[in-house]
């Protein structure tokens, strides 16, 4: 009987998605919501542009600090935890195989089905921690190179998307010109991106594509329309 091969394709690069869109989205919006609001003065396009790139610079620096220093928090809270469990398992040994034998319970084993799995982790204390931060606290032991990785990629990521609103108006002397091409641009790149977002997260494509650029489109009017009345 012929057998149909079983291939199973899991997506495992969820942090990485996660920084981009990160960086992506704000990097979209931010510049976006500014220029638009600069649109609504009597500034030059060539001010326009360069209070734009300034932003972006300093955006994407501040973006990439942030996720650099959650990472770095996420490395120290795991290491800190994990210590505490280490000591616990010495010091507290009892407690800790009462707290292993109830999450075996809630999936369903029996005592003497858990005692020889007990058994086995109080021979082998590494193993025993590990299972501990998983499934007592839910947490996975970190990239030592996230904090970097995190940085650059939400840091890239706004960059990339801040560029897609300035570009019009650099192309042009006009900021009325350019802003109607940077609206018509951006607004083009946020479905693009909220579709692409929602097919690596899993959501709606077309439904994240919407949000997407229902926001961004409502934080760059918000922006023109108060420059526009204060100006």
């Amino acid at each position: 009987m012929h057998q149909v091969e079983h291939v199973e394709r899991h997506f495992t690069a969820s942090e990485v998605v996660r920084d981009i869109v990160i960086g992506m989205s704000d990097g979209l919006t931010v510049p976006f919501a500014l220029a638009a609001g600069l649109s609504g003065t009597a500034i030059s396009a060539s001010l326009l542009v360069t209070a734009g790139l300034a932003e972006v610079a300093a955006g994407s620096i501040a973006m990439g600090l942030g996720g650099y220093l959650a990472a770095r928090g996420d490395a120290e809270h795991y290491a800190n935890e994990k210590r505490r469990e280490e000591v616990e398992i010495i010091e507290l040994p009892h407690v800790e195989r009462e707290e292993v034998a109830h999450v075996f319970r809630d999936y369903g084993l029996t005592t003497e089905q858990i005692d020889p799995i007990l058994r086995a982790f109080e021979n082998n204390h590494p193993a025993w921690v590990d299972f501990m931060m998983r499934f007592e606290l839910g947490l996975e032991e970190p990239n030592p190179r996230r904090a970097l990785q995190s940085a650059f990629s939400i840091a890239i990521a706004y960059i990339a998307g801040g560029l897609v609103p300035l570009a019009p108006y650099m192309l042009t002397q006009d900021t009325r010109t350019g802003l109607v091409y940077s609206v018509l641009v951006t607004l083009a790149a946020l479905l693009v991106f909220g579709y692409v977002k929602g097919r690596f997260t899993g959501t709606r494509p077309y439904r994240s594509a919407l949000h997407t650029t229902l926001i961004g489109g409502a934080a760059a009017t918000a922006a023109f329309l108060i420059a526009r009345a204060f100006s």
